[in-house]
């Protein structure tokens, strides 16, 4: 038996058909709906180290406070459209409005997780696993194990992964370009690299906000 024969089918989760276009709620308003589907075939195939896809670089995600939800449509964002986001659940307020966000992570998975990861249902019933597979980790790797002052990997009393929230770095686009190819905008970046830089650094340094920050 050859080894395509041997090995077992991955079938990857599907958003719900009440979530994809033809309901007239959804012409109305994004809906919401909790996927632990998503979440249990993450564990299954990407973070479990007999996983067919794992990936060691989410080992500290093995039994992470993550949940994911479906969301019937992207949005629109600084004239890109989102078809994934991760988050670290916080409420930035009191009284009856964080009484009634706290409700609705109750309602939807049972208790308030730590991070939340939203998938389009939209974009991820019609791309290819590919796709989805690279939407996905690419999502997971903005979700990091926290470092201490020394550089180490930072752990609570009980010896779990302290997480913390980062947006893109180059560590991202490695792991997802090293298993998944590169996107249109990695491979933009690439063939930039191969030319002189057409601006010198300090003025790329004057012209980022990020930097700004650093320098202030």
């Amino acid at each position: 038996m050859s080894k395509r024969q041997s090995e077992p089918e991955i079938s990857r989760p599907v958003p719900p058909a009440s979530l994809l276009p033809g309901s007239e709620d959804l012409l109305i308003y994004t809906h919401l709906v909790p996927a632990p589907e998503v979440g249990a075939w993450v564990q299954d195939t990407i973070l479990s180290t007999d996983g067919p896809l794992h990936n060691p670089d989410h080992a500290h995600l093995l039994d992470a406070d993550l949940c994911f939800l479906w969301a019937s449509s992207a949005f629109a964002k600084q004239a890109r459209t989102v078809v994934g986001q991760a988050e670290q659940v916080m409420f930035r307020a009191g009284g009856w409005q964080k009484a009634r966000q706290e409700q609705q992570m109750r309602e939807w998975f049972g208790y308030v997780p730590s991070f939340i990861i939203t998938l389009a249902a939209d974009y991820c019933a019609q791309c290819s696993d590919a796709e989805f597979c690279a939407l996905v980790e690419h999502e997971l790797y903005h979700i990091a194990h926290a470092l201490d002052e020394f550089g180490a990997p930072k752990f609570d009393k009980e010896g779990n992964p302290r997480l913390m929230l980062r947006g893109h770095d180059v560590e991202e686009f490695i792991g997802v370009v090293k298993r998944y190819g590169a996107s249109k905008e990695v491979s933009r970046m690439v063939e930039a690299a191969k030319h002189s830089p057409e601006v010198g650094n300090i003025n790329i340094a004057r012209a980022c906000g990020t930097c700004l920050l650093r320098a202030a």
